[in-house]
């Protein structure tokens, strides 16, 4: 038998916990993606599932750090607030990544959902735990760690270096990708974070996320469905142009 056979053959008798699980993200592409069936019975059994509404938190800056969360579902955004009251949007979260593993004894910043979704709620405690009885499972989480960090230096050289178009454009790329890892097949890719959230993680105004986007649209570069779809129509001059190869690029 296929291994992965007696996987969903032991998780048949997990009943509601089992369809939980093979339907996360994070088996696919998360924390979990490494876990055999007793593993993801027991990290189900120590997991807390909570249902959020858009715009809803999933902790707050400042909160005790005592708990770690998967993204079992939907979109979050991870916000900081400076000590004048300032607020920045310094990351986007899909269904599978980990929110609020910190080494200090407080969140350093908040999450909040964008759209409506669910989380796993673990006892940090209880995490290192697992790390301990399984091993791969804190390999994968070393490598995620490592991935956030080489993504974190891309948008760090974004900032430093794009002009506005490149960052949007590197923007709406990512986000494309990001779901297709999670088997979303598009054309049309879900955009529920609003302009203003784009700037604040992009560095730019509400006004100039708005001119790079209408840019695009007579281009015929994208398509906007609604409020909150997407169609890249011209993936191939969005990826040149978000990787720093100018507009000629296209």
């Amino acid at each position: 038998m296929h291994p992965l056979d007696a996987t969903r053959a032991l998780m048949d008798g997990l009943g509601a916990d089992a369809s939980v699980c093979t339907k996360c993200g994070s088996r696919s592409v998360g924390l979990c993606a490494p876990l055999d069936a007793a593993a993801l019975d027991d990290m189900a059994g120590e997991s807390e599932r909570l249902a959020l509404e858009p715009r809803e938190a999933v902790f707050h800056q400042g909160d005790p750090a005592r708990h770690v969360f998967t993204l079992t579902e939907g979109m979050a955004r991870l916000t900081r607030v400076l000590p004048d009251g300032r607020q920045a949007v310094i990351g986007f979260r899909f269904a599978g990544d980990i929110l609020g593993f910190s080494p200090a004894q407080e969140h350093a910043f908040g999450a909040e959902m964008l759209t409506r979704g669910t989380v796993c709620r673990l006892d940090r405690r209880r995490l290192e735990q697992l790390f301990r009885r399984y091993p791969a499972m804190e390999r994968r989480f070393l490598d995620l760690c490592v991935r956030e960090l080489a993504q974190s230096q891309d948008h760090i050289l974004a900032l430093g270096r794009f002009s506005a178009e490149e960052r949007v454009a590197a923007f709406l790329v990512s986000l494309a990708e990001a779901q297709e890892r999670r088997g979303h097949v598009g054309p049309v890719f879900d955009l529920p974070a609003t302009r203003a959230d784009m700037g604040e993680f992009l560095g730019l105004t509400l006004e100039t996320v708005s001119r790079a986007i209408s840019a695009f649209r007579k281009r015929g570069w994208i398509r906007l469905h609604g409020h909150s779809g997407i169609e890249l129509m011209n993936r191939e001059g969005l990826v040149g142009l978000g990787s720093g190869e100018g507009a000629d690029a296209a």
